[in-house]
């Protein structure tokens, strides 16, 4: 009787320890994974939402880059993108004073614009957007995880829309930082359908914006009277491309990327031109023409060249990784 009452509490252990691992060894593995995640402060809700990072890519392409684009430049945007953002991310949560607990913002004056998917069918249409979402979604799955280092760190993947065909600037002729994959290159395919546009603006408020007194400027020197076509600027120096850097107005010098923020112009390639009371100021490009012309990926594109020839012809020495 002893004997089977043992055995029978053995059986019962065997059964109740068993068991668990017995099944837990059938069944299949469950491996949660959690991918990382982008606090976006968006403007117009004025509220921080968290997004996969793969998901945020695919707006800021859509925001960023025309959906029109062949898909290879849709790629190089991409990945130019991704490096911004995994670049902010890993540098151990930049401090944004503007939008407290948000890592980037939807503003591309601070960094990169970025849009909804209801905000894209918006601009597009519904038809449109069904073609275009896809199609920028293809450009980002395809190059998922793809970031552009430079001796094993993750590069400043800087953009702008349109060289106008004159070729990228280097950050150290724009911004004084020597970034040695960060210089000037030629962009012979920029294809942008206006690369040059004029602004008319009133003497008043060009005054008022750059601190000067152009309003005063005697007839005999071009000012307003009849058709005097006079410049004011005068280019003391520039860029390796041939851009204006520092240049003279009326009897002020200054930067000529103050200039273009201070009266809103599309490029630092400008000149201006006195006609009355008003100042015609001319541009060529869109942009700060550093590291990657958009436009000009996209002529690359049409030539046959691959996202990875794009981005290693706009950024010098750079290799592109998968990270996890």
């Amino acid at each position: 009787m002893r004997r089977l009452l043992l055995g029978f509490i053995c059986v019962v252990l065997s059964l109740t320890m068993g068991l668990p691992v017995l099944v837990n060894y059938l069944s299949p593995v469950r491996i949660q994974e959690r991918e990382t995640r982008v606090r976006l402060y968006v403007h117009s809700t004025g509220r921080i939402e968290e997004i996969p990072l793969e998901e945020y890519v695919t707006g800021v392409v859509a925001a960023e880059m025309p959906a029109a684009f062949p898909v290879e430049a849709l790629k190089a945007q991409a990945v130019a993108a991704r490096t911004y953002i995994v670049r902010r991310l890993t540098a151990g949560g930049v401090i944004n004073n503007d939008h407290p607990g948000a890592d980037v913002c939807d503003d591309h004056t601070h960094g990169q614009a970025w849009i909804s998917r209801e905000e894209m069918r918006r601009r597009w249409g519904t038809l449109r957007y069904y073609e275009y979402y896809y199609k920028i979604k293809k450009a980002v799955d395809e190059t998922r995880g793809m970031v552009l280092t430079y001796e094993g760190q993750l590069i400043d993947a800087a953009y702008h829309a349109s060289c106008g065909g004159r070729g990228t600037e280097s950050a150290s002729a724009v911004w004084s930082a020597d970034l040695p994959y960060l210089v000037g290159v030629p962009c012979p395919h920029d294809a942008d359908p206006e690369p040059v546009r004029t602004v008319s603006l009133p003497l008043a408020q060009v005054d008022h914006a750059l601190g000067v007194s152009l309003e005063a400027l005697p007839v005999a020197a071009g000012g307003r009277a009849g058709d005097g076509v006079k410049s004011p600027l005068e280019v003391l120096e520039r860029t390796p491309a041939g851009r204006p850097k520092t240049v003279r107005i009326g009897e002020k010098k200054m930067a000529a990327a103050l200039v273009r923020d201070r009266l809103g112009l599309r490029s630092t390639d400008f000149t201006m031109t006195l006609k009355g009371d008003r100042m015609e100021i001319t541009t060529r490009g869109y942009g700060h023409a550093v590291g990657m012309c958009q436009y000009g990926a996209k002529g690359l594109a049409e030539h046959g060249y691959t996202f990875d020839r794009i981005l290693k012809h706009y950024y010098t020495g750079v290799e592109i990784i998968r990270i996890n």
